[in-house]
């Protein structure tokens, strides 16, 4: 039986980060495909583990080689997914987690339309504001930048199958956790992981 694709996507400074890393602890059987990216590396994060960290020359090369399943230029930053490793790991019945902005999220649901997507939301933007001031890794100038970038990507959370306000952390957390439950217990999915099962009962 193959894996299920989750799409995570929401504005920069909304909590995706901490609410994906919550889930995979969670439930181990999720796992959390690693994008490549041509940013630099933010203090504690592990190449391989956060993101495979790689040269514009080298993603423009894997890019030509039509390597990735989704990419998208966010910030002036170019990431994307491994299209093979994504398809393998699929067949493999692995359920499987991108973080992704909606330009991916687009790109990957037309290929895997069968990917269930989740849009995280602030409670508010001047929340999202603080939360992005609070980290002390940009400028005002970038944080007003990454605010309006905020509003393009929430207009497009109508594209989404799933909604999360992440105003309490602990209860979008659950939330996250309902959603991936509740996608495994859809009929078409029992029905075919304990056939038996429903053979000998009816």
């Amino acid at each position: 039986m193959k894996g299920k694709l989750y799409i995570v996507c929401a504005p920069s400074g909304a909590g995706k980060t901490s609410l994906v890393k919550a889930l995979l602890q969670a439930d181990p059987t999720v796992s959390l495909s690693i994008s490549f990216t041509t940013r630099a590396r933010r203090p504690g994060e592990i190449d391989g583990k956060d993101y495979h960290f790689v040269s514009i020359d080298a993603f423009n090369a894997m890019l030509e080689r039509s390597e990735f399943l989704e990419s998208a230029n966010v910030h002036g930053n170019y990431y994307g997914t491994s299209q093979a490793w994504i398809n393998q790991a699929i067949c493999d019945g692995k359920d499987l987690l991108l973080e992704i902005d909606w330009q991916g999220a687009e790109q990957v649901r037309k290929l895997i339309p069968t990917a269930v997507g989740i849009f995280i939301l602030p409670p508010s933007l001047r929340t999202l504001e603080e939360r992005l001031t609070s980290r002390a890794q940009d400028s005002q100038d970038v944080i007003a930048k990454r605010v309006q970038a905020a509003r393009e990507e929430i207009s497009h959370v109508n594209e989404f199958d799933y909604v999360i306000i992440n105003h309490v952390f602990d209860d979008a957390i659950k939330d996250l956790i309902s959603i991936v439950r509740a996608e495994r217990l859809k009929t078409s999915l029992q029905l075919e992981r304990h056939q038996a099962l429903v053979n000998q009962l009816k």
